[in-house]
């Protein structure tokens, strides 16, 4: 009877250490699942955090393009606007005179038409001498401003620095569309034309 008991003792604790062993396997098993759902937790974590840090760095880095495109569209604005401004104020700079020359240019057509009158009526050397004077420090002070005749006679005929007044047969095959006679002189002021030649062209 005694040796029964012994036996049924050894049993109850055989089992009872195999439900520990098992429930300590259940534990670990346990344990090992819920640490794999952790790991898949924090992996899908990171996953969608550097997916969230890669949107933004895109979308900063598409603002930067954008701002950089805005400022050298600027730049290049101003620096175009700079330019056409420096340029405006050497040539307002260059033609200040413009219209005072402008002026002046009928005094220089009757200092050239007295001239001729005078070698017609046969006027003394020494007057012919002084209105000479005076003519060359004119014509040289507007030359100095930047004044200069256009070429005619026998210069091709062209719109830019030739106005036609009218055309006549040309006297020779080499004189067709060219200028054949200047009626009045033109200029140029600094290579801008002030006054167009007005002349009579060979057809």
């Amino acid at each position: 009877m005694a040796k029964e008991k012994k036996a049924k003792k050894i049993e109850v604790t055989d089992n009872e250490e195999l439900d520990q062993d098992k429930v300590a396997e259940d534990q670990e098993a346990g344990t090992e699942k819920k640490s794999e759902t952790g790991k898949k937790a924090k992996s899908k974590k990171r996953k969608s955090d550097s997916d969230n840090k890669q949107e933004k760095i895109d979308e900063l880095e598409s603002n930067l393009a954008g701002l950089n495109d805005k400022y050298l569209r600027l730049f290049s604005e101003f620096d175009n606007y700079r330019k056409r401004t420096i340029k405006e104020r050497v040539e307002l700079i260059k033609n200040a005179s413009e219209d005072v020359i402008t002026e002046l240019l009928p005094v220089l057509d009757d200092f050239e038409r007295a001239f001729k009158s005078m070698e017609a009526d046969k006027v003394t050397e020494k007057t012919i001498e002084g209105f000479k004077l005076i003519y060359n420090k004119f014509r040289n002070t507007l030359v100095r401003k930047g004044l200069e005749e256009i070429k005619a006679i026998g210069e091709d005929f062209d719109t830019d620095f030739h106005e036609a007044i009218t055309n006549i047969p040309a006297p020779s095959e080499d004189l067709k569309g060219k200028v054949v006679d200047e009626i009045e002189k033109g200029y140029l002021l600094n290579d801008k034309v002030i006054r167009f030649a007005k002349v009579v062209v060979g057809q």
